[in-house]
Formats: C-alpha cells, structure tokens, sequence
C-alpha cells in the first residue's frame, strides 16, 4: 500500500497520539525510519487501559504497527510492555509471528518506563537529544490505543471512543469505552462514586503526570486515559496543591543541593544534561546565570520523579522546572545542541520500581485491578476543539443540525497542524462555540 494513502486515511480518522500527548499521527508518519514501537508499557501508575487493550485487541493493534511501519519504510517493529502483563504477553505471542519484522520486547516494571526516550533507549539503546524527535534517531514511538485507531482508520473508523481507567476513592474501579466528550461525573458515578464529592477532587491522567481538577465535568478527550478520585485531605493531593509562592519559600529554606532529584533523573542517567537541583539553586538564590545550560531545564519530561521520589524534603523540583520552562519559553529560548551524550553506567540500576513509587506516593489503597466493562448510556457530550497538540479544529456543522456516529464535526486548519473530529454520538448539535461542539441525543 503506498505510504501517502496510510497517512491520508489516519489523518482523515483524526488519529492523535492517544498516550497523552496528542501529537496528530499523520504527522509523526510523514517520515524515514528504521524502526517504530508500539508503548504498551503504560508509564502511569494506577491505569490499567494499555494492558488490557493488548490482550483484547493483539490483532488489531500487531496490525497498525505494520502499517506504521509500511508508512514510515521501517524493517523493525517491536511491541514494548511490561512482563507482569502476562495476559497481554500470551495475547501479542500468539499474533507478532504472523507479521514480518514484527518483535516483542518484555521489560520490568519501573518508572516512567513509557517515556518515550526512555523506551526508545530501553529497545534500541540509541538516544534522542534534547529538543530533537524520535524520528531524528530513525525511530518512530506509538502508543498502542493510537495503533488500534491506525489499524480502525484503514477500515474507514474514525476516533469516536476512548478507553478510560476510573479508579481511586470508587466502589467499583473499572475500565471502559466511551464516547468522545462524555462527562467524567458520568464515568465516576458509573463506577461508584460518593454521591457527595465535595470533599474530592480529580486527577486527569496519573498520579505523576496527571492534572488535579476540581470539576468533575471534563469531558473525556482522545488523550485521556484515566479518571482517579482522591480525597482533598489525603498527603498527595495538599502536595500537589501546593501554591507556587510556598514552594519558593521552601525551595529557599530548605533545599540543601544534595543533588539527588539529578541523580534519580531519567533524563540524566540518559547522558541529556538535565540538572533539577541546579534549577532549585537558581530560583532560591534570585539568579538565573545558576542554571548555566538551557538544557538543564529544558530536557526535563516532567515525569516528576524528582518530586515524587528523589527529594527527601518534600521539595517540588518538577513544579521550579515547569515554572523555568514557562519563563524560557516565553524568552524564545530554545534548546543547544548535544555534541557528546555519554548515558550513565549505572542507569539500569537507578529505575525506579512502580511498586516502590506508588508507595511513596501514598497511594496503595488504590493499586487494584479496574477490569474492562460494558459500555455506558451516553446522551450528551462536549466535545472540545483542542484535543491534540496543535491549532484547534473548525467546526464544520451548525446548531441545530442532525449528526450520525463516525460523523466529521470539525476539521484540520488549512495549512495548520492539528486533527479532524468526528461525531461520537448519534444526535443534534447544541452548541457550537469558539472551544467546543456539545451534541444531543
């Protein structure tokens, strides 16, 4: 199959990178590599979506990396995920030997295994530079949700769903399939939560990289892959609240430059020059000269494994590196380039296991299963216009007007990066306004 039809139909699907990041798909296959891995290992703790979408949909997923890798000329395929995921390893065996070129790898359970230059490290020991793409190194990374809608995308199915873990402070943890833009009050009463949630809050994503909302009607987007409740009074939420001002004060008080959030840093251990405890030590003294190269800050992930783990104070060197980031980014300062990037000898031996993480977290009450379930009833949705990294989609339908599932509702800017949307219920269109399009059954 020519490469252009690939990427014309995943861009016509609106396929977006469904890990997280959002980036449009069509774009990230519009290049030359040599090899392109499917992320199965699920970076977050707490989410169960990746593993049990590679044990219930191995064909389909085994199948949109082929394709990924027809559309970018690669010769290597290579399936990465977690060895404890056993129904997910027996599943993806028993289909990889029917596709060339087509490898599994198995790997522990550490974080962020799922960074994508982590992973691309851990399965070809090569290393992207900072401010540099995988695609630079000749690799491609997708999340496996993004190779089953790449596999859906060529049998004319657009992204109309999501797979959704909701766990935390609910009766039932589960893991189900819902329409684009469905509220999350309805996932959460779907799994039990308390019918008074005053006292809670909602964490978008995971536990290290997710987003703390107090609204719990965010409605569900291509790149959400978990809903957790947690309660305001728990350790890790007044941690995560923490206003900026305080963390400074702290930062300045207590900070002893032990260097330790550098030594746990993914990052660092990969030989890229990110240095969190120099950044504490600029914003502490008032001097910005301290952090020396860009690349310091500008390299971080924001996996947060500093905060998380590394600091023994309780320090936030994530939140000061966010902060920098902003500050340089609205500078212009981009990132150096890396002449010699040496990874650490000891960077196998500085993972650290999720188990262990998730402990210090506080969170072990909420490490349990969230098996797959039915679907829901869904009668309304808000389907945002900015679900993907680029331009927001322009709608392509009026108020009032019918629309069927699989529908297009909003397209690419001309000339723009971004991703098609589509109708992910059968009804009538509400509203149309300059971020969203809400539609009725």
């Amino acid at each position: 199959m020519a490469k252009g039809v690939i990427q014309d139909r995943v861009r016509d699907a609106g396929v977006v990178g469904a890990g997280g990041a959002g980036f449009p798909t069509h774009v990230k296959l519009n290049a030359s590599c040599d090899t392109v891995i499917a992320n199965g290992a699920e970076c977050e703790p707490l989410l169960r979506v990746d593993q049990q979408l590679m044990e219930l949909e191995a064909e389909r997923i085994v199948r949109g990396l082929s394709l990924a890798m027809e559309a970018v000329g690669a010769k290597r395929g290579v399936v990465a995920t977690k060895s404890h995921y056993e129904g997910a390893v027996k599943a993806l065996s028993a289909v990889i030997p029917k596709y060339e070129g087509v490898e599994l790898h198995t790997m522990k359970s550490y974080y962020p295994a799922g960074d994508e230059k982590s992973l691309i490290y851990e399965v070809t020991h090569r290393v992207v530079p900072t401010g540099k793409l995988p695609s630079d190194v000749g690799v491609v990374v997708c999340n496996v949700n993004s190779l089953l809608n790449i596999a859906k995308a060529m049998d004319g199915e657009p992204v109309t769903h999501k797979f959704v873990t909701v766990t935390g402070a609910v009766k039932t943890p589960m893991t189900m399939e819902v329409p684009l833009g469905t509220c999350s009050g309805v996932l959460l009463k779907a799994a039990g939560a308390p019918a008074d949630l005053s006292d809670y809050v909602l964490l978008i994503g995971g536990p290290c990289m997710g987003k703390i909302s107090t609204s719990l009607t965010v409605p569900i987007t291509k790149t959400t892959g978990g809903l957790v409740l947690l309660p305001k009074s728990s350790a890790y939420v007044m941690g995560r609240r923490q206003n900026p001002q305080s963390m400074l004060k702290m930062a300045r008080s207590v900070c002893c430059q032990c260097s330790r959030c550098t030594q746990m840093c993914p990052r660092n251990s990969l030989g890229l020059n990110v240095q969190p405890h120099k950044a504490m030590r600029a914003m502490a003294q008032g001097n910005g000269k301290l952090i020396g190269d860009p690349n310091t800050v500008l390299g971080c992930c924001s996996c947060r494994l500093c905060t998380t783990f590394a600091c023994e104070f309780g320090l936030d060197p994530s939140g000061v590196m966010a902060m920098l980031k902003d500050e340089f980014a609205r500078q212009g300062i981009r990132p150096g380039p890396e002449a010699q990037i040496r990874p650490d000898p000891a960077h196998d031996l500085k993972r650290v296991p999720t188990e262990r993480l998730i402990a210090r977290l506080g969170l072990n009450e909420y490490n349990v299963s969230a098996p797959m379930t039915q679907a829901i009833e869904v009668k309304r949705v808000t389907l945002l216009l900015r679900q993907h990294i680029g331009a927001p989609s322009e709608p392509v339908v009026m108020e009032g007007q019918y629309v069927s599932t699989g529908d297009l509702v909003a397209m690419i800017p001309q000339g723009k990066l971004g991703a098609n949307l589509h109708a992910s219920i059968d009804g009538r269109v509400v509203r149309v306004s300059a971020d969203s399009i809400e539609l009725e059954a």
